[in-house]
């Protein structure tokens, strides 16, 4: 099993179902029907020569394109007959779609935007990443003048000043500089890592074996948190001047790190995405706990409406629940990079990511379970392909 996750064995020029094609089936994460879904992608887009990947012969040969990945998945389940039979679930996907300049993202139902997890280090590369981000926290907490209190015994008797006043809790504005600032900094790993290993890939002449294509998602994702929280505020230039300085140190640091411990670059992220689950999951716990009611009845921004498919009625809470399943989907995804051979292994999520259903119980896949996932990605792939594959094997 293992040489179907070395890139190795999957450069074969006849090998008729490239493994890494990530264009043509990569909605298939979140698919309410995943294996129609996941069919339906390959038998329109899925051939053996090269894949067409200009964006604009794609607008010409798709009828509905609502993304530059092509149809959402929750767009394409809208529109199969008997896709939803619950009219009311029908009406939770916003009528227009505006959105298509990102790439593929999760949509996610009710019952995965809850789970979070924290992984233990086991190496002392894991401890090292752990105690950086540690060091990084501790830096912003101290710049900002933010340090995290538990609410006292008595704090049912007292009123909301009070509480902000003693610093158990933090207004909207403070939360809002944290999160901005978190989301400026969080969009850069993933950028750096892909462009180093897109040149990586012009250099050797090779394939990157599907993480380029991840890793830019991941950075795209991470910006599209901040320009939903610009929507509430508008940074000042000394703000600004601030994520200037700490992106350009930030990055650097990155880019030279990577080039010498990817490994340790990804476990890294995976603690740093950690840290923001944290984050928004105490802001959460803030605003449930009432200490946030100018955000209580506060409508989602448009643009989270239609990056998250939320429904037309929904608050800025479902759009923080959103965005911290997102940031548990980082993390488990570089942790599960962490435990890969960068140099020769095949990235599991290329075709296909687990829902939230696993991620929420698992910190991450080890290289084993990457192998098995690959496989099984590889089988759907075969399957899609040729259903009668599916059906001698039940016989």
């Amino acid at each position: 099993m293992s040489a179907l996750l070395k890139t190795t064995a999957l450069r074969s020029v006849g090998h008729p179902y490239p493994l890494i094609l990530r264009s043509a089936i990569a909605e298939s994460r979140r698919a309410p029907n995943r294996y129609a879904v996941f069919a339906y992608r390959l038998g329109a887009q899925l051939h053996t020569a090269t894949v067409n990947q200009n964006s604009l012969s794609r607008a010409q040969r798709d009828s509905v394109s609502t993304g530059s990945e092509g149809p959402h998945p929750e767009d394409l389940a809208l529109s199969k007959k008997g896709a939803i039979e619950d009219t009311e679930k029908a009406t939770t996907v916003p009528p227009a779609v505006h959105g298509d300049w990102v790439l593929f993202h999760p949509v996610y139902t009710p019952e995965e935007l809850k789970a979070v997890l924290h992984r233990q280090p086991e190496t002392f590369s894991d401890k090292l990443a752990l105690n950086l981000v540690k060091l990084c926290r501790w830096g912003f907490d101290l710049a900002s003048g933010y340090k995290h209190k538990p609410l006292p015994p008595n704090s049912g008797s007292m009123s909301l000043e009070e509480l902000r006043r003693g610093g158990y809790v933090l207004t909207e504005q403070a939360w809002l500089m944290r999160i901005l600032f978190l989301e400026t900094i969080a969009g850069v790993p993933g950028m750096v890592a892909a462009m180093l290993r897109h040149l990586t890939s012009l250099r050797s002449m090779r394939r990157d074996s599907g993480w380029i294509h991840t890793l830019l998602e991941d950075a795209e994702n991470e910006r599209m948190h901040l320009m939903t929280f610009m929507a509430l505020k508008k940074p000042s230039i000394w703000f600004r001047a601030m994520v200037l300085g700490a992106q350009g140190v930030f990055s650097n640091l990155f880019f030279f790190s990577y080039l010498i411990l990817p490994k340790t670059c990804h476990r890294f992220v995976g603690y740093l995405e950690e840290e923001a689950v944290l984050t928004y999951t105490r802001c959460i716990q803030e605003m449930e706990a009432g200490h946030l009611p100018e955000w209580a009845d506060m409508p989602a921004p448009e643009i989270a409406k239609d990056y998250w498919r939320l429904p037309n009625d929904a608050k800025l809470l479902d759009v923080i629940y959103a965005v911290r399943s997102d940031e548990s989907t980082h993390r488990f995804i570089n942790h599960s990079l962490a435990n890969l051979n960068p140099k020769t292994d095949v990235n599991p999520f290329a075709l296909r990511e687990p829902d939230m259903h696993v991620k929420g119980k698992k910190l991450g896949f080890e290289r084993s379970e990457a192998e098995e996932y690959v496989a099984e990605s590889h089988k759907l792939l075969h399957q899609a392909k040729d259903p009668r594959v599916d059906k001698s094997e039940q016989k």
